[in-house]
């Protein structure tokens, strides 16, 4: 089976926590504690051109 935090296709949204740090998380996964969404649900890609463009 495929690690979904790794597919390709699907839906990804950028977190952030409060230390600045960036997580990659598919849509349908719950939001971690201390962790907030800042951009998506979104392409993989777009998501990663976001935490680029972001630092």
């Amino acid at each position: 089976m495929a690690n979904p935090f790794e597919a390709v296709s699907g839906e990804y949204l950028v977190l952030c926590n409060d230390e600045g740090q960036f997580s990659l998380w598919p849509d349908f996964a719950d939001v971690p504690p201390g962790w907030g969404v800042v951009a998506g649900p979104d392409t993989r890609q777009a998501c990663l051109i976001f935490i680029r463009q972001w630092r």
